[in-house]
C-alpha cells in the first residue's frame, strides 16, 4: 500500500492489535503443553488472572476432544476453581468461574481465595492439581496473612499502584502479607503432583512474579518486602510492620523440598504477541522492528524517547528516498513495536492508565510531525481502571485538542490521559480480551 490516508493507517493500527492479542489465545497456546487427563486421583484446576477463564475454558475442551468420554467416571474427578475479574468470566461445565475486583482486592476475592485455599486440603500422592496463572490474579487472590486484615491490605495496595513502583516490588509486598502467594499454594497442595501453565505480563517472565507466584518458590525476603515499603513511603500500620519483621513471614525458599522439580509452562508472553504483530505487518509490505518486550519505567519518558527515535528515522528516511528515488511511493512504511509494563507515579486527579499516559507523552513531544501514528494498548483490554484498552494519536491529534481547548501538557501533569483522547473520540475500546501480556505499543512511520 502506497500513499495511505489517516484512515488506512488506523485501519492498520487497530487490526494490528487484533492480530497480537489472537496470537496468545490460549485455544493456541495451552493444549501443545497440556498432558493426557490423569489416569487415576482427583484432577483440581485453580487459577487466577485475567486469563484464568479462557484458559479454564481451553483446558475443558481440549480434553473433550482428546477423548475424555463424558459419561465416564472421568469427569467425576475433574474440578476446579478461577477467579477472574468482573465481567471477565467465561462458561465452564466442570472448573467453578468466580469474579472479584481488580486491581484492588476486594471481599468477593477474599471469599474467592479462601474457598481455593479450601478445596486443596486432604490431597495425596495421586491427585493431580493444575494451576493457571495470568496476570492480575495476585489481587484477584487476595487471603491476607493471619493478624492482617483485609482492610490492611487493600489499602496498601491502592498506595503501591500510585507510588510508581514496579510489578515486581509491589508482588515482593504482597507475597509476604499472603497466606496463599510466594509459594504457600504449593506447599497446601502436598503431596499431590502441582502443574502450573501460565501467561506471562511481566517483563523478563520471572514466572516468580506473575500472580504473585503462589505455586512458585520465592527468593525474595519480608526485609526485601518492609524497604519496598519504606522506598516509596506507603503508610503501613503497626501490625503489618510487626508480621514483616517475624519468621512466618518468610515465603518458602528454592531450597524446599516442595520446588525441587517444579513443573512450570510460561505458555505466551509479550513477545508472543509482538512476533504475531511483525509477521502479520510485514505480510502487508510493511517493515518492522520490534525494540523489546520487556521495556519498564515511568510511562511518560518512554513516551519522551519514542517520540524522539520515531521523528529520527523520519528524518533520516525521507533523506535516504529522496536521494534514491525519484517517486516517492517506492518508499515502504516502518513499524517500531514494543512490549513490557511501564508504571506511573500518580500525582493528578484525572483518569487513565499507563498506556494512555504514554501515548499522550509521545503526542506531545511528536507535535505533529507529519506521517506518524501510533497505538499503545493493554492487552488485557482495559487500561488501568478505565473501560478503554488504549488510544491512537495521529499529526493533527494536537490541532484537534487546541480547537477543543485541550492541552496536552495541562492533561499530562493531570494523569488526564483519558480524557484528553475520548474529547478527541480516539479511544481503543475493545471490551475483554480475557487474556493479559500486558503493555502493545505500535508506532508507524509513513
Amino acid at each position: 500500500m502506497t500513499n495511505w490516508t489517516q484512515a488506512q493507517a488506523l485501519d492498520f493500527l487497530r487490526d494490528l492489535f487484533k492480530a497480537a492479542v489472537a496470537a496468545v489465545d490460549p485455544r493456541h497456546c495451552l493444549p501443545p503443553h497440556l498432558p493426557p487427563f490423569p489416569a487415576s486421583g482427583r484432577c483440581i484446576v485453580l487459577g487466577a488472572g485475567k486469563a484464568a477463564a479462557s484458559m479454564a475454558q481451553a483446558l475443558e475442551q481440549h480434553w473433550l476432544a482428546s477423548g475424555l468420554n463424558a459419561s465416564s467416571s472421568d469427569l467425576a474427578r475433574l474440578s476446579g476453581m478461577v477467579i477472574v475479574p468482573y465481567g471477565y468470566g467465561l462458561p465452564c461445565n466442570h472448573i467453578q468461574i468466580r469474579e472479584a475486583a481488580h486491581p484492588v482486592p476486594d471481599q468477593a476475592g477474599y471469599q474467592a481465595a479462601c474457598d481455593l485455599l479450601a478445596s486443596v486440603q486432604n490431597l495425596n500422592a495421586n491427585d493431580t492439581v493444575i494451576c493457571l496463572l495470568s496476570g492480575g490474579g495476585s489481587s484477584l487472590m487476595s487471603l491476607p496473612a493471619p493478624g492482617i486484615s483485609l482492610a490492611e491490605k487493600r489499602e496498601i495496595n491502592r498506595a503501591l499502584l500510585r507510588s510508581g513502583a514496579r510489578i515486581h516490588e509491589i508482588n515482593c509486598v504482597r507475597k509476604h502479607l499472603s497466606a496463599i502467594k510466594g509459594g504457600r499454594l504449593a506447599l497446601a497442595c502436598a503431596p499431590a503432583q502441582v502443574l502450573t501453565y501460565i501467561i506471562s505480563d511481566v517483563a523478563g517472565d520471572d514466572a516468580s512474579i506473575i500472580a504473585s507466584g503462589p505455586t512458585l518458590a520465592d527468593a525474595s525476603t519480608g526485609v526485601d518486602a518492609l524497604e519496598i515499603l519504606q522506598r516509596y513511603a506507603i503508610p503501613t500500620s503497626p501490625a503489618v510492620l510487626a508480621h514483616l519483621q517475624q519468621a512466618s513471614s518468610e515465603t518458602p525458599k528454592p531450597d524446599h523440598r516442595a520446588f525441587i522439580k517444579p513443573h512450570v509452562h510460561i505458555i505466551a508472553n509479550a513477545q508472543t504477541a509482538l512476533q504475531a504483530a511483525a509477521n502479520w505487518a510485514q505480510s502487508k509490505g510493511v517493515e518492522v522492528e520490534i525494540l523489546s518486550d520487556r521495556l519498564e519505567g515511568e510511562a511518560r519518558e518512554l513516551g519522551f524517547a519514542h517520540a524522539r527515535l520515531a521523528t529520527e528515522l523520519k528524518t533520516k528516511f525521507a533523506t535516504k528516498f529522496a536521494t534514491k528515488f525519484a517517486d516517492q511511493s517506492h518508499q515502504r512504511p516502518y513499524l517500531l513495536l514494543s512490549g513490557g509494563e511501564t508504571t506511573v507515579t500518580v500525582k493528578g486527579s484525572g483518569r487513565g492508565g499507563r498506556n494512555t499516559e504514554y501515548l499522550l507523552s509521545l503526542c506531545q513531544n511528536l507535535n505533529g510531525h507529519a506521517g506518524i501514528y501510533a497505538l499503545a494498548a493493554d492487552t488485557d483490554g482495559r487500561d488501568g481502571s478505565e473501560q478503554n484498552a488504549g488510544a491512537w494519536c495521529t499529526p493533527d491529534s494536537l490541532q484537534q485538542a487546541a480547537a477543543l481547548s485541550l492541552s496536552a501538557t495541562t492533561s499530562l501533569a493531570n494523569n488526564d490521559a483519558y480524557t484528553f483522547f475520548a474529547a478527541l473520540d480516539a479511544l481503543l475500546v475493545t471490551g475483554p480480551t480475557y487474556n493479559n501480556v500486558n503493555d502493545f505499543r505500535a508506532i508507524l512511520i509513513l
